[in-house]
């Protein structure tokens, strides 16, 4: 009996933090074209000392389109810089159930967003929310976990 109580501890200690994980936005999404339904980007969200950010890792792009685009629509210091190795989530900090205060990056037109991120689906899943003003004034793109 002290073996199985025993056991069930360890395995409860070392579960808590997977737990946890599961539920931070940290880490490798794919994003998901909300139109099309198709795969656009991978996406690496990290965590700078209690503020997300993301950077695009990899372009899904066809083969006879431009496999290392710039961001000739962006207005900022991103003018003109490839889009791959680009920050375009910024400023995000986690409040409740949602990560919030921060700003996207729509590397097709170059304009910034508000935004706002929430982890669905025990993790296996990221809603994210670009919007101008209030969140309703936006739209949402649905983002799977890669690692």
């Amino acid at each position: 009996m002290r073996t199985l109580m025993t056991t069930s501890l360890l395995a409860a200690a070392f579960a808590a933090p997977l737990a946890f994980a599961q539920d931070s936005a940290v880490g490798l999404w794919k994003s998901i074209d909300d139109a099309t339904g198709k795969p656009t980007a991978l996406i690496r969200i990290t965590d700078n000392g209690g503020t997300l950010q993301g950077t695009i890792e990899k372009l899904f792009r066809k083969p006879d389109e431009d496999q290392n685009p710039k961001c000739g629509q962006c207005t900022d210091a991103r003018k003109d810089q490839p889009i791959v190795g680009m920050t375009i989530l910024t400023g995000l900090k986690k409040d409740g159930d949602v990560y919030d205060g921060g700003e996207i990056l729509d590397p097709k037109n170059g304009k910034v967003y508000k935004s706002k991120l929430s982890v669905r689906e025990g993790g296996r899943k990221l809603e994210v929310r670009g919007y101008i003003g209030v969140p309703m004034l936006g739209r949402s793109q649905v983002w799977l976990r890669q690692e």
